[in-house]
């Protein structure tokens, strides 16, 4: 067994743990980021990327080359109601210019833009194709993890700190003997792609919701196709497979009828990815030498697309809580301890929206009382325009964004 050691492990190359290994490089900390997979080509995974994440692009100097990636912008939310008529819910135009709209990019994309970055600070690696196997503890801290490569080579890394990042099935979390809170989840989320036509290249990107009956379906805007959304209740994955593809074309056409068309694009039930959506967060996400971030301390639900960014902003208050402590080479749990007090009320304040969310659009829809927006976000929306820039701003920014600490800061 090969032993190495490192100044801070990273679990996890998603965007929280890209992010939080860029930022500590930049701190002239030693950071070491392990991914299980060989690359980061995952489809369906979170594609939004907020306001508060391009302003963090431009102040850690990246923004003009965030800005070349491929992507779309996303207009704002619309829902359908009972009469027939449409009415939009956001206003992101009112925002301030350059952070008034969301970005839509493929997360490999995202993901390999900060991996190229970070790899250009010395005291920073990303090791692909190395999943975690156990933890190292020692006198009751964690001192580290052991890992089996995919090629079968086994080690062990020893870190002054290690980060959990590996998501809402966090192996550092289950050797932890953590369990998180769970609030009940009425639904799972099929996601699909239909093509866009020629004639329709030029469409402004938006996100529609459709609600017909127990089926509800947001349509997501894309360079060249249509990112779709399918709701159903939870733990109906076996039963719609079973039901064949027909069928579930038939399910499309009739929530999505503009689809029609080309619902036959669907070859087969395995173009349908699934998301078991989870809401949850732990009571404490630390423990002696170890911090866990992002969804391996709250898995969010996908209502509001906010997920990849308050993981995001988990790793820059961590960043900037850590970097002077690990430059001295003494984290202590009070440390760790400051970025759960500081990203706490963000969490809390999200996961409380998006649960009444759930009670008031998708409980109603799948007891068959039909499912349309909360009345009173209606109501406002409707008789005080100047209120769907609250409902913007929420999306856009969170409840408390993160600023980049002056050391990761670059000029372009």
């Amino acid at each position: 067994m090969t032993t190495e050691s490192t100044g801070v492990l990273v679990c996890g190359g998603g965007p929280a743990g890209m992010m939080l290994g860029l930022l500590l490089a930049r701190a002239g900390v030693e950071v070491t980021v392990l991914e299980k997979h060989a690359d980061f080509l995952r489809d369906f995974r979170g594609d939004t990327v907020h306001a508060s994440t391009i302003r963090l692009m431009d102040e850690l100097g990246l923004g003009k080359k965030f800005r070349r990636l491929p992507q779309s912008r996303l207009g704002d939310l619309e829902a359908p109601l009972p009469d027939g008529s449409r009415i939009r819910l956001s206003d992101f135009a009112s925002l301030p210019a350059p952070y008034n709209y969301v970005a839509m990019i493929p997360q490999w994309d995202l993901l390999d833009f900060l991996a190229a970055e970070a790899a250009t600070e010395p005291t920073f690696t990303l090791r692909k194709n190395t999943p975690v196997t156990g933890l190292i503890k020692e006198s009751g801290k964690i001192a580290g993890v052991r890992y089996r490569t995919r090629e079968g080579a086994a080690g062990e890394i020893r870190a002054q700190l290690t980060v959990a990042a590996d998501g809402r099935n966090s192996i550092i979390r289950k050797e932890l003997g953590l369990a998180p809170k769970e609030y009940p989840v009425p639904f799972d989320t099929w996601w699909f792609r239909l093509p866009r036509h020629a004639g329709e290249q030029d469409e402004i990107a938006r996100l529609a919701g459709e609600f017909k009956g127990d089926q509800i379906a947001l349509s997501f805007t894309r360079e060249d196709y249509y990112q779709i959304a399918y709701f159903t209740v939870k733990g109906a994955d076996a039963r719609l497979r079973a039901q064949g593809v027909e069928r579930f074309r038939e399910r499309i056409a009739d929530v999505l009828p503009q689809y029609a068309d080309r619902v036959d694009h669907i070859a087969d039930m395995d173009d349908l990815h699934l998301l078991d959506v989870k809401l949850n967060r732990l009571k404490r996400w630390y423990a002696d030498g170890v911090l866990l971030i992002g969804d391996a301390a709250h898995a969010m639900s996908p209502a509001g697309g906010m997920g990849i960014n308050l993981a995001i902003q988990d790793a820059v208050a961590a960043a900037t809580i850590l970097a002077e402590p690990l430059q001295r080479h003494h984290v202590t749990t009070a440390d760790l301890a400051k970025i759960q007090k500081r990203r706490w009320r963000p969490t809390v304040i999200v996961q409380t929206v998006q649960r009444m969310l759930h009670r008031t659009m998708f409980v109603p829809a799948f007891a068959g009382k039909g499912a349309r927006p909360p009345r009173p976000l209606v109501f406002l929306a409707r008789h005080l325009p100047a209120f769907k820039k609250f409902p913007s701003k929420l999306i856009a920014y969170g409840p408390r964004p993160e600023h980049a600490p002056d050391f990761a800061r670059r000029t372009a």
